[in-house]
């Protein structure tokens, strides 16, 4: 059940499935809640972030939307790896298509900006999803990385992309290739993210930076948001990157990937 806060104090109610919503003083904050699963993506949260970001864009009283996760371990842990572990590589293509289409290039080529709180871990999909919006904020407590290869895969959401565009091609194939994490100091200094702040302070620091866009023109930061992915977005690296994250679930290091995940061991590579 979604509860949204109007500055006239009326209340509607929505229904995402996983998902809680308020808006006051014209800012969204959507928080992704599967806390039992560290708040990880799978087709349903998927689905429901872009229904919900698709309602969202219809209300004219929204200007500046607020992405986070439920409780102070997570922001999102990645994606659901059981629901992909079978796949193969046309599933695989349309399963990385079909993420771009429905939320992370919907949150890049949004007309108000998305700012991530991220609270916890945003690893793998979840750093994808963080990188996709405008701002991010961290705790400093979060740990941020991109652990596909892992797995026998790449990111297959923007990963291999926005990442090169945030941190520079050095930092961010060394990020992929290791699977390693950064904590969130090291994030910022990289650029990943514009800011660290203390968990218990972050929704006020996110909250307060939404302040400060609503007084500037959300009609400029349409604009400015379609010049800046005029440059970043849509090349040709992001088709190359849902079509080798495809073939690679014909491989066998992908089995044995995810594999050596569900049974909670070390891959052999």
């Amino acid at each position: 059940m979604v509860n949204i806060f109007e500055e006239t104090a009326q209340f509607t109610t929505m229904e995402f499935p996983h998902l809680h919503l308020a808006i006051e003083n014209r800012v969204a904050t959507l928080t992704i809640d599967r806390q039992k699963a560290l708040n990880a993506l799978n087709k349903e949260v998927i689905q429901a972030l872009h229904d919900a970001i698709e309602w969202l864009d219809e209300q004219a009283d929204v200007r500046v939307v607020i992405l986070t996760g439920a409780g102070e371990k997570s922001f999102v842990a990645g994606a659901d790896i059981a629901e992909f572990a079978s796949f193969n590589e046309a599933q695989g293509e349309a399963l990385s298509a079909d993420g771009h289409r429905l939320l992370f290039d919907r949150i890049a080529s949004a007309k108000k900006p998305y700012i991530a709180a991220i609270n916890g871990y945003a690893l793998g999909g979840g750093l994808e999803l963080a990188m996709a919006c405008h701002v991010r904020i961290a705790a400093d407590t979060a740990r941020l990385g991109l652990p596909e290869t892992s797995l026998g895969l790449i990111p297959g959401y923007g990963g291999t992309q926005r990442l090169v565009q945030l941190v520079g091609k050095g930092r961010a194939m060394e990020m992929m290739l290791s699977a390693g994490m950064i904590d969130a100091p090291t994030a910022e200094r990289y650029g990943l993210v514009n800011k660290v702040v203390a968990l218990d302070e972050l929704m006020q620091v996110a909250q307060s930076m939404a302040a400060g866009f609503l007084k500037q023109s959300g009609q400029a930061h349409a604009a400015v948001i379609q010049a800046v992915n005029a440059a970043t977005e849509g090349g040709p690296g992001f088709g190359a990157e849902q079509n080798l994250f495809g073939a690679l679930f014909s491989t066998a290091d992908f089995a044995e990937g995810t594999s050596a995940f569900l049974e909670k061991r070390k891959p052999s590579f």
